[in-house]
């Protein structure tokens, strides 16, 4: 009876020892939820997806209603075996996969591998990594959202089928290693479609007319521009000639205030991020690529500072507004805060199951945090709370005057405004794609007021082609079509980049001749595919399926059939297709022929036509501008193999000047060598400058915060 008894004592302390299990997509987050739910938990994470198609082969049964073909990952193996026997051992099992349909599937392919029901409380989901998130998560466990799964499901066969079978055929026609996509191809054509618009676009001419008026003293001058005639009738200025003749008569007119206009003007705020509108301000304030943003975007929502980066609904949780609206009122005062929290409606089509990019703490402000941050995580999280923030404040509020003034023939227009009370541009204004005229300031002006003309400018314009896409700009056109989801935009990008039909120039995207010729095969032959309102109109259906209103099935049956007739049209139709390689004016020093130019994975180089015979390959040299320090040539900035920038001189290997610090165009003003700029630690950390000659010691030290804020 003792055994027995000691047995069961065992089998107690056994049975109390289980632990419940959570699994997590990153790695990251294991610490925090962990830290949260404390030690009756196990956290472990799947990074990332543990099944897919395979790599090797389409993996959709055609035949067989489409079904899809799941294998383990390439090196995944270890880790389900760990998660089979942790999964064994727990008192329950819970899916925390990130909270959108790639997590979801995620969750659904763990269910099958760990032989849980899926319709079983299993699944959790928070939009922020902190402790109320999580525990109110496990609290309100569901099953798994088959129609999200699906709606994965739809998006990944989709791409699989059009990716998988229009590839070959560029392979075969044009060359390897080329790629179609449903969403890739679309966002290829629109960027040589605008460069075809930019190439054709023909300029015309028109002119303006400034005047310097001042009052009759000569003093508060101010800018007034002509408009026309003085009952109000606009007149273009269409050339010289027509502007020289007004020119001639304002010369000698008489000017006066006929009318002035006064009146108050409120601005408000913008919504807090989306996925889109945080890539897009990224880019144009930060300078960073949509790939960066995402990357640091990951990481703070990972240490729980912003709720989750992939989504594009304006909603706010009432508790993060009050939060928001406390802080503001003790920070700026309660003249800063509306009168009621500020609500920002999404377009019909956003999903609305995660919030707005946001701070998961208002009172988490950016230099609080500063030393915890790596430098674009800091950057990108300043943006995220900064525009929170501000969302959540009173409206600027202008003072706008504007005033016609009058000769006995002309009329022209001047106007003004002053920023009568701050609201959120204290804290915050959004970044524009185009430059914008600054406000001007005029002088205190009355109807009747007489004024002297001090100065007359005409200028010639010419009006312009539309811009080249950024990355902001593309990613707000992908948006606006109905083009990809968040979660594609930058992936998108990155793609028609790598594969070479887009470069960049600094910020600019621009089609290179390969982009042409695949972007003018897949319009003549898969006019579909290419076409944004299908692309748009496929991404409806694929909604439809999230919603449970359509069988995803039934979407892949009705977009295969016209799409397999297509193509095999036009497997018999293209013939192969030449693609030639632009030539330099560089001669090959090994076998004499003038080298061509080819698009590597980090830009542009030279290589000999006459490969594989000929293998001689070149960096393009750009010139830094600055003298070599050892022999005076030019400095040629270089990239490495990994694609890392260094200097050298052109004169290599004879001057064996070589440096990965950037040399600068300032002497030392101790012995007169030129002076490299040095980063601390990281390529964006503190500059300092630094003499080359290595028996001189100058330095000179970045200034610290503190003198740059008395400056």
């Amino acid at each position: 009876m003792a055994e027995k008894r000691k047995t069961s004592t065992k089998k107690t302390k056994s049975s109390a020892k289980k632990k419940k299990l959570v699994i997590v997509e990153s790695p990251t987050k294991v610490d925090s939820v962990k830290k949260y739910l404390g030690s009756s938990y196990n956290i472990e994470a799947t990074m990332g997806h543990l099944r897919d198609l395979p790599k090797s082969q389409l993996g959709v049964d055609i035949d067989n209603d489409f079904e899809p073909r799941y294998i383990t990952i390439r090196g995944k193996g270890d880790l389900i075996a760990k998660l089979k026997k942790k999964a064994k051992s727990a008192e329950k099992v819970y899916l925390a996969t990130d909270p959108d349909r790639e997590g979801e599937a995620i969750s659904w392919h763990l269910a099958n591998i760990l032989d849980i029901d899926p319709k079983s409380p299993c699944r959790i989901t928070f939009n922020e990594v902190t402790k109320d998130a999580v525990k109110e998560a496990v609290k309100e466990a569901r099953g798994i959202d088959m129609d999200l799964v699906d709606a994965q499901q739809t998006r990944r066969v989709l791409d699989r089928i059009v990716g998988y079978q229009i590839s070959p055929l560029l392979w075969k026609k044009i060359k390897k290693g080329l790629s179609a996509g449903r969403v890739q191809s679309v966002v290829t054509r629109m960027i040589v479609d605008r460069e075809r618009e930019i190439d054709a676009f023909e300029p015309t001419e028109y002119w303006s007319i400034d005047a310097k008026l001042t009052n009759v003293s000569g003093k508060l001058p101010f800018i007034a521009r002509f408009y026309g005639s003085r009952d109000g009738k606009k007149i273009p200025l269409e050339n010289g000639e027509d502007t020289d003749k007004i020119v001639k008569e304002l010369k000698t007119s008489d000017y006066a205030v006929s009318k002035i206009i006064k009146k108050e003007t409120k601005r408000r705020p913008s919504p807090p991020f989306t996925t889109s509108t945080m890539q897009q301000e990224a880019s144009r304030k930060l300078n960073f690529t949509a790939r960066r943003t995402m990357m640091a975007a990951q990481q703070l929502y990972e240490m729980g500072f912003i709720t989750y980066m992939r989504t594009d609904s304006l909603r706010i949780a009432t508790v993060a507004q009050n939060e928001a609206r406390s802080y503001i009122s003790q920070k700026f005062g309660d003249k800063f805060i509306p009168s009621a929290p500020r609500q920002y409606k999404a377009k019909k089509s956003a999903q609305d199951a995660h919030e707005a990019i946001r701070p998961t703490y208002a009172a988490n402000s950016p230099e609080k945090y500063k030393d915890t941050f790596k430098p674009d995580q800091f950057k990108l999280y300043r943006l995220i709370w900064q525009r929170f923030m501000a969302s959540q404040m009173s409206d600027a509020i202008m003072d706008t005057v504007s005033a016609e003034i009058t000769t006995d023939k002309y009329m022209l227009k001047a106007s003004g405004s002053t920023v009568k009370f701050a609201g959120f541009t204290t804290l915050y204004v959004e970044g524009k794609d185009t430059e914008e005229e600054k406000a001007k300031k005029l002088p205190v002006l009355t109807e009747g007021q007489e004024l002297k003309l001090s100065e007359l400018k005409p200028e010639q314009h010419f009006t312009q082609p539309p811009p080249r896409y950024t990355e902001a700009s593309i990613v707000k056109a992908m948006e606006e079509e109905g083009i990809g989801r968040p979660s594609t935009y930058a992936p998108t990008i990155a793609t028609i980049t790598a594969r070479g039909y887009v470069a960049r120039e600094k910020k600019t995207l621009f089609p290179t001749e390969l982009g042409y010729i695949v972007t003018d095969l897949m319009k003549e032959n898969f006019k579909d595919i290419v076409n944004t309102k299908f692309t748009a109109n496929m991404e409806d259906k694929i909604e439809d399926v999230a919603d449970g209103s359509t069988n995803w099935k039934e979407v892949i049956r009705d977009f295969y059939d016209p799409f397999e007739k297509t193509l095999k049209e036009a497997e018999e139709k293209i013939g192969d297709i030449e693609l030639k390689d632009e030539e330099s004016d560089v001669v090959c020093e090994k076998c004499g022929r003038k080298m061509v130019y080819k698009q590597g994975k980090f830009g542009k180089f030279l290589a000999c036509p006459g490969f594989p015979e000929c293998r001689n390959t070149k960096a393009i040299t750009v010139e830094l501008g600055v003298p070599c320090p050892k022999c005076g040539g030019k400095v040629l900035i270089r990239k490495s193999k990994k694609g890392a920038t260094f200097y050298a001189c052109e004169h290599s290997p004879e001057c064996d000047f070589i440096s990965w610090d950037e040399p600068s165009d300032e002497k030392c003003p101790k012995c007169g060598s030129i002076l490299m700029k040095k980063h601390a630690f990281r390529k964006n950390g503190p500059l300092s400058f630094v003499c080359y000659n290595e028996d001189c010691d100058y330095v000179r030290k970045p200034e610290s915060k503190k003198k740059k804020s008395e400056k």
